[in-house]
Parts: structure tokens; sequence; C-alpha cells
């Protein structure tokens, strides 16, 4: 299908998750995975400046194999990530293009915008930046990813018409989740007319093995497709998809992935029903109804990360995966400088503040009772 000019087939390969062997990324397997995908006419690679080693991998598995028209090659710049000038932001760029070798970047996304990030590439003028490299021919279509709520999400579409296309987070699993919000956030880019990339259609690997109830809708339908093409055709299949990212680990992923997208032309009705029916089982699981509005950090005196810890909750409920839930925690609450549920000191603060009337101080228990 065709976007911004660009003929990209629905599965896109996200290299954040690459093999490791003794440590290290596993280059000759990813070479394969390369041509694998190359071979069933994918072209769409998706990489970025925080990837350990990714930008450096792809550019020995793909950049130096193939000749450079032959595939859409994107990265990203975190500007938040320890730069205190325009210049240290910039310097991701040239980095980037110096480990992919590319040349030039067919999608260059400011990467993960909202709350206190987005005005980080705001303040260092790095969107003008963009479209002065685009310019210049060093990037092809300049946009962004994004993390966020759906209000937030058309705040930053307001301000930023230079943005072409956009990243987000959307799967079955988190097209009604009050916090994530994957629904509201594709009915604002449709709204906008803004191209879409879809990133954690698998949920991080969690809808690969959803909960029982979801698994078992899923098998009566087809015994023989797994958990995982499910919802990555769930996201392939929505209007204005640009092409949809799957953080492919092994050639046995990469061989299940092409499988079942190297002739998709979308869901029959009967499937969209399947899926909407696991959407609804996950639905009627009981979760922590958290909107992660922030209301209750703001006025709690311990610096708690509720909401962050909250997440973490959920998908310990949802998906039994105690290492996702700790890595929920590792970003939401260790790298916001936040405190644990431990350190709350019951003083009901943040149950005052609470629009969803949450029993935050209970709720905090049966965290810190989980290990989180």
């Amino acid at each position: 299908m065709s976007f911004l000019g660009e003929d990209i087939k629905k599965l896109g390969f996200g290299l954040m998750r690459l093999p490791q062997k003794d440590g290290v990324i596993d280059l000759e397997q990813t070479k394969q995975m390369v041509d694998m995908f190359l071979k069933e006419g994918f072209t769409y690679f998706d990489t970025a400046w925080a990837y350990p080693g990714s930008e450096d991998a792809i550019r020995q598995a793909l950049v130096e194999r193939y000749p450079r028209e032959s595939f859409q090659l994107a990265t990203k710049n975190a500007a938040w990530i320890n730069c205190k000038t325009k210049e240290d932001a910039v310097a991701q760029f040239e980095t980037s293009l110096k480990q992919t070798g590319a040349g030039y970047f067919d999608f260059y996304l400011l990467h993960n915008l909202g709350q206190a990030r987005t005005k980080v590439f705001d303040d260092f003028g790095l969107w003008d930046w963009a479209v002065e490299q685009k310019e210049a021919g060093k990037i092809k279509h300049v946009g962004f990813s994004a993390h966020t709520n759906a209000e937030e999400l058309e705040d930053i579409i307001k301000a930023h018409p230079q943005a072409e296309f956009v990243q987000l987070q959307i799967n079955y699993a988190d097209w009604d989740n009050p916090s994530i919000q994957s629904g509201k956030c594709y009915e604002v880019a449709r709204k906008y007319n803004l191209p879409m990339i879809i990133m954690e259609p698998v949920k991080g690997g969690l809808l690969a093995e959803p909960p029982e109830d979801v698994k078992k809708i899923l098998k009566d339908a087809d015994p023989d497709t797994s958990c995982a093409s499910w919802a990555i055709k769930y996201a392939a299949d929505l209007d204005g998809v640009i092409t949809v990212l799957s953080g492919m680990s092994n050639t046995e992923q990469m061989e299940d992935n092409l499988s079942f997208m190297k002739g998709f032309n979308g869901l029959s009705d009967t499937e969209r029903e399947v899926l909407k029916k696991a959407s609804e089982a996950i639905g009627k699981i009981q979760i922590i109804p958290c909107t992660s509005c922030d209301y209750c950090a703001k006025v709690c005196p311990m610096g708690v990360g509720i909401s962050g810890s909250f997440s973490a909750m959920n998908i310990l409920t949802l998906y039994n995966d105690k290492e996702k839930a700790d890595t929920q925690i590792q970003w939401f609450v260790d790298g916001q400088n936040k405190k644990h549920a431990a350190d709350c000191v019951k003083c009901g603060a943040c149950e005052a503040a609470c629009p969803q009337h949450i029993n935050i101080i209970s709720e905090l228990e049966k965290i810190k009772e989980a290990g989180l």
C-alpha cells in the first residue's frame, strides 16, 4: 500500500529485540532474518539511536548487503536522554547516520513524545531542524512516536503540522484501556488524517500468550493460528496504517510473521468479531481503572509512582508476567525517580484527589505484597 509516496507492506521489522548470543546481538541470525523479510517483499525496518547495538547491526545485516533503494529505514531521536543543548540532540542524528551508514533516513521520528519529553523537542527547535534535514535530503519523512493520552496527542498534532506520520501503541488489549487509550489515540490520528505506524501490536509479546479466556476464544476460532498473528492482523486491518512493527527476536518468529502477513488483505467480518470478543474478554478482567492523570502523584508527600505501579500491577493481573511487570516499574517508577508502593504512608491525600475514586492505599498494599 502506498503512503506518503512509499510502497510499504503492512509488516515492519522492529529492531529493538534482535536475537542475542553470549550477551550481544547475533549478527548472523539477524542477517538471516533480514534476508527472509526482504525475500517476501517486505521493506520497512525500524531502529533507534536508543536501541543498544541495533543501528550498528542493521548497517551490517542490511545496509551493507542490499541496494539502498530496496528498503525503508526508520530511526529516532530521543532528545530527552542526556541532552542539555540542541547540539547534543543533533549529535544523536549524526551518530545514527554513522552507525547505520544509510546516508539518509526514509522515516525519522522525534521519539516518545508526551509529558515533559514533548517540551524538550520544542525547546531545542527540533521540529524546524528536522524539516531542514528533509530539505537537505537527509530525511524523507518527518514524524514522531508517542506514548500518551488522546488529549495530549491532539495537542501535539495541532502544534506541529510538520509531522507527516505518527507512531502509536495500538493493540486489541489496549483499545479501551483507560490509561493507554489506543482506540482514542487512533481516532485522533484519523481525525487529522495523519498516517500511522503501529508499535506494540503484541504488547511486548504479552499477547502471544494472552489470558486463558482470550486464548480460548482465539484457538476455538482457529487452532492452527498463533495468538501473536491475531494481534498483528488486528492492527494491520485498521484504516490509515502505514505498517505494523513486529519486534521479532529469532528466525522462528520471523517465519511465523511472514506466513500470515505475506498475503494479508484485511480481516474478514468473522475474524473481526472474534477479536472483538477477545478484546471484551480482556475488558472483563478486573484491573485497576487508572487513567494516569497523576492527580494523585501531585499530592503524594512521599513521591510514590502510583500510576506506574498500577500499570505494572495490571500487567501482572492480566498476563501473570512478573518480568514484564518489573520492567514497567523500572520504566515508570524508577525511571522517573519515584518511590515504590512500599513507601506509601497511607495519608489518604491521593484518594481524595483521584477522579476515578480508586482505593489507592489498598491497591498499593497489594502491589507491595506482589513484590513490585
